[in-house]
């Protein structure tokens, strides 16, 4: 008969403990959600007492050129080839590599790195070569596609007026890759 009271004793504490476990943890539990909830009503009640003015004053501007990152592709026209495989990679820290090849009997590829800027005013991306000799500037349509523009900022007209855009390769199903 001890033997057994002793194992009663065991399980009745072991069940005890297990059930005031359990009682914490829902406790606990509850205390967060109570927790979270209050937070987002302070602060739901804090933004509706704010004027738009405090509001603006204390928010970081969001740069868009530090998320506009990636690699276009496109075969755009030519006057004396069959047309120009393009590949613009923006990289982090505004920095660009353009790596263009003519569509001709044994056309080398071209490179060409330097800086780019992001005007999101204009919607245009300007490209400045490394030696500044050349800027080229695309005209920002969507998230992943550029239009090339001519010298002076217009954008080309016609026929072949479409045939100036690259896509981003996350847009893009298929597409040839440079090869470096």
């Amino acid at each position: 008969m001890p033997v057994l009271q002793k194992q009663l004793k065991r399980s009745l504490t072991l069940i005890s403990v297990s059930l005031l476990l359990a009682a914490n943890t829902a406790i606990a539990a509850t205390d967060l959600t109570m927790q979270e909830n209050y937070l987002k009503a302070r602060v739901k009640s804090h933004e509706q007492n704010m004027s738009p003015d405090e509001h603006a004053s204390h928010v970081t501007p969001i740069d868009k050129s530090l998320d506009f990152h990636g690699v276009f592709y496109g075969f755009l026209p030519c006057n004396d080839c069959n047309g120009i495989k393009s590949t613009l990679s923006l990289k982090q820290k505004n920095n660009y590599l353009l790596v263009t090849q003519p569509a001709k009997e044994s056309s080398r590829e071209i490179y060409e790195k330097g800086k780019y800027e992001w005007n999101d005013e204009t919607q245009r991306v300007i490209l400045t070569s490394k030696d500044e000799s050349k800027k080229r500037q695309y005209f920002i349509k969507e998230e992943g596609t550029l239009i090339l523009l001519k010298d002076d900022g217009t954008q080309y007209t016609g026929d072949k007026a479409d045939s100036y855009t690259i896509r981003r390769s996350d847009t893009v199903k298929a597409r040839e890759v440079h090869i470096h």
